[in-house]
């Protein structure tokens, strides 16, 4: 069964265009060279500081060897993950992992 998993991040004030920036021309693109399947990436309507994304992944294995791949790497650890610290307020962040129902149409 499939694993998704929701990451809510809290974008520093007036920092979403620098964000989306950051998102869509360097990490979303880095992750899924790494293996990631992207399925969501949403700025919420009515919290000009709320960024959600979801990802795929085939079970928890495949998370834990994703996320290895992804983060263990040197381009991630001295480039793309000083920069997320400038944008997002880390602590604030909510990451849920998630199987799909059986009626829905995600499975």
């Amino acid at each position: 069964m499939a694993l998704y998993e929701l990451r809510q991040y809290k974008v520093r004030d007036g920092q979403m265009a620098a964000w989306l920036n950051l998102m869509e021309g360097e990490i979303i693109p880095y992750v899924i060279s790494k293996g990631m399947v992207l399925t969501a990436s949403f700025c919420a309507i009515d919290d000009p500081t709320t960024y959600i994304w979801m990802r795929r992944f085939e079970d928890e294995a495949d998370r834990e060897r994703l996320y290895a791949k992804v983060y263990e790497n040197e381009r991630w650890v001295s480039d793309l993950s000083p920069k997320i610290g400038e944008l997002l307020v880390r602590e604030e962040s909510v990451i849920h992992r998630l199987v799909p129902t059986h009626l829905s149409p995600l499975q």
